[in-house]
């Protein structure tokens, strides 16, 4: 197959997803053809089958915002003419779904018929999607839409509810590459954090206020008091400067430790105990399945698809947001058992199995060769 992949190129779920999806496709001999205004950050070694299209927007006075959609438009008509794509992906519905529906409709005026997936994976559709301004396209982009896809029950549910979507809505679940976190990184040292062996409790995220550090830093707090311990807080976003302030006027402000942003979680998971992931939302919770693959238990709310990941008393705990005494009671019972701590971190391994790309690639292939098939007999 020919598939061409239009996704974000930054440090969120989706575009690492879209572009692990598109490294396991081209592993596997299909070619992938990425649209993006700079290289996905995970694209960052050669992939025999793999192909970058950089979508160039230039400045003109005229205009006081850059006209991206119409620009990338262009490339994926572009890119399907010449590299004859048989199928287009996006991900994140705005603006990749309207774009979408735009390029396929040039290339009908054309005589080539383009179908496209649009893959839904969260404040697409909780957060930004729910913005009144955006909601007439999102619903008839995703209704033209030829297959939508969710990366969780829970997403395709609050999609459901928010739009009027006349389309199957199918659930194809993120996914990690269970290989790369077999191996030992030489570059891991869990005493160079805890000197004294304390426990290290991790969190990861782009530091937005849905993700709720401030929460992190509480739960710690709590922790702190009754086990000797470390937090590692992971990542970098709009919320930061103030975490790290609250951070300082912590009583156990030398124990935390913020190291910014990190482009392989892989790096700094290994040397994790417990992980903290205290969401008002999350539509997966990737970062939690990283963690729980390097078998790290998680405690964390109960919000959005987190049960679908994290399963209440096996892996993990699950509990109301903002309830952060009970998150800490919860990190204080796994972190004082021995018995019961080995037992979910063996749990988190296998259930972080099931989410194996080998597992969920099948599932997007499937779905190509369906779409693909269809478009020829028409």
């Amino acid at each position: 197959m020919n598939i061409g992949i239009v996704c974000y190129p930054t440090y969120g779920g989706s575009g690492v997803v879209a572009t692990e999806l598109g490294i396991a496709l081209a592993k596997k001999g299909h070619k992938v053809h990425f649209m993006s205004y700079s290289q996905p950050f995970r694209l960052n070694q050669f992939t025999e089958n793999l192909f970058y299209h950089e979508v160039n927007v230039n400045d003109y006075p005229l205009f006081e915002y850059q006209p991206y959609e119409s620009v990338l438009a262009s490339k994926i008509v572009d890119v399907a003419i010449y590299e004859r794509l048989d199928l287009l992906h996006v991900h994140y519905a705005i603006p990749h779904a309207s774009v979408a529906y735009m390029a396929q409709q040039i290339l009908k005026s054309k005589k080539i018929s383009l179908p496209y997936v649009t893959t839904l994976h969260g404040t697409d559709i909780t957060l930004v999607g729910r913005d009144p301004a955006f909601e007439p396209v999102i619903r008839f982009s995703l209704n033209q839409s030829n297959a939508i896809t969710s990366v969780s029950e829970s997403l395709m549910k609050d999609t459901l509810k928010t739009f009027k979507i006349d389309n199957k809505i199918e659930v194809i679940p993120n996914f990690i590459n269970m290989d790369d976190y077999k191996s030992s990184n030489p570059q891991c040292s869990k005493k160079h954090y805890a000197p004294n062996n304390e426990k290290i409790l991790l969190h990861v995220s782009n530091f937005r206020k849905v993700k709720r550090v401030e929460d992190v830093v509480a739960i710690f707090n709590r922790v702190r008091e009754k086990v000797k311990c470390k937090l590692v807080l992971v990542g970098d976003g709009p919320e930061r400067s103030a975490i790290e302030k609250l951070a300082r006027e912590s009583h156990y402000n030398s124990d935390i430790i913020s190291l910014g942003r990190i482009p392989n979680p892989l790096d700094i998971l290994c040397i994790g105990d417990l992980f903290l992931l205290p969401s008002e939302t999350e539509s997966f919770g990737l970062a939690a399945l990283e963690a729980m693959a390097m078998k790290m238990p998680v405690i964390s709310t109960n919000a959005g698809g987190l049960p679908e990941v994290n399963i209440q008393g096996k892996t993990g705990f699950l509990s109301d947001v903002g309830n952060t005494d009970e998150m800490a009671a919860n990190a204080v019972k796994l972190l004082t058992d021995d018995n019961l701590f080995e037992k979910f971190k063996q749990n988190a391994f296998t259930h972080a199995k099931k989410f194996d790309v080998n597992m969920i690639l099948p599932m997007y292939e499937s779905l190509y060769k369906r779409l693909i098939t269809k478009n020829k007999k028409k």
